[in-house]
């Protein structure tokens, strides 16, 4: 790299960082910190236990963004000094000023995507369904290769993954999954997965190694904490209880331990089957159900979330995203434009560029 090059990085650097700073509004955010840390010092502040940890929760969130603010100004002013310096010695060593720039932008656009999670909702847990379209054996091995996918990004991400509901395909994959991937702002991030998704290959299921084309749908609804208040009417659930199958392991399968949901004011069906009480599967399901009739209530007050889900809609007339494994390899969502030719990196759970581009298109 010469001075030539640097300047011209320098200079996409800068505006990039007035970017962020328009999203930012720095003096509002070291404003709120102020009045928040000011609650903190009321006599009677720990007399609602639950608002005092909400507000440390939120003084924490957004110092972190201002320490990352931080972290990213100090990069672009070591870049900015390091020009200024080879101007004047054009034998200087500027190798390092590649990786510095590379920082910057990692952490700029990490930072951007954490100041577009905003919504109350997205700092929730997230309840991910997969189920396989229509195509037997094809759409039901798609359906877990989407499962694979999704707790792969999960355990980049540090998240923990719990498998509530599993039942195996007839000769391979699954007919039906519900996982909950626990950690901040899960729901955030994967509330653009939502959707139907579509898969190109050579079937490894078909003697004549034709081209199949598979389909397998996505939900994905927030878990709920108990700041939020869901009202569910003992008369509006019906309750029951089976013996559990599946990737439970054989003493799940030794009582009638599983448990099936039935809301029916809206149809809505949970099952859980994972714990091995039935108590406790009662107690995971009515979680789940909890933040479907949430996600409901939300539709119908904001229309922010027909960003959310509307927009990418279920049908399966309607895919949001295409993985395509031949002739050619291409993975390219349709809401966005976002796409990539490395199909594998994807399929390891390398979604970040997929999440990041649709937060971007569906933040205003």
């Amino acid at each position: 790299m010469n001075p030539s090059e640097l300047k011209l990085i320098v200079y996409e650097l800068e505006s990039s960082f007035k970017e962020l700073n328009s999203a930012l509004d720095i003096e509002k955010l070291k404003s709120t910190i102020q009045e928040q840390e000011l609650k903190t010092q009321v006599l009677d502040f720990w007399s609602d236990a639950k608002t005092a940890q909400s507000i440390f929760a939120e003084i924490t969130d957004k110092k972190s963004i201002l320490s990352a603010y931080g972290e990213i100004k100090d990069l672009l002013e070591t870049l900015q000094v390091t020009y200024e310096l080879s101007v004047d010695d054009e034998s200087m060593d500027l190798s390092e000023a590649e990786a510095l720039s590379d920082q910057f932008r990692k952490k700029t656009a990490d930072l951007y995507v954490k100041v577009l999670l905003n919504k109350p909702y997205d700092k929730f847990n997230a309840i991910l369904e997969f189920h396989p379209g229509s195509g037997g054996t094809e759409s039901q091995d798609w359906a877990q290769m989407l499962f694979r996918m999704y707790t792969r990004w999960a355990d980049a991400k540090k998240y923990k993954t719990t498998v509530i509901e599993y039942e195996d395909g007839e000769e391979a994959g699954l007919k039906s999954a519900t996982v909950l991937i626990t950690g901040k702002n899960a729901f955030g991030y994967l509330k653009a997965e939502s959707g139907v998704h579509r898969l190109v290959r050579i079937s490894p299921f078909d003697a004549a190694a034709r081209r199949h084309t598979s389909f397998a749908s996505v939900s994905v609804v927030p878990e709920i904490d108990d700041s939020i208040n869901i009202e569910i009417k003992d008369e509006d659930i019906r309750i029951d209880v089976y013996r559990s199958s599946g990737n439970g392991g054989q003493s799940v399968n030794t009582t009638d331990s599983a448990v099936r949901i039935t809301h029916l004011p809206t149809r809505i069906v949970v099952t859980c089957q994972n714990e091995r009480s039935q108590i406790q599967n009662r107690e995971t399901a009515m979680k789940v159900l909890r933040g479907k009739l949430y996600q409901l209530e939300m539709e119908r007050k904001q229309k922010e979330l027909d960003d959310m889900n509307n927009k990418m809609s279920n049908s399966w007339g309607s895919q949001i995203r295409s993985y395509v494994f031949c002739p050619y390899t291409m993975v390219k969502d349709h809401r966005t434009d976002a796409e990539t030719g490395n199909v594998q990196k994807v399929m390891d759970g390398d979604l970040d560029d997929f999440i990041k581009a649709y937060l971007v298109a569906f933040s205003k």
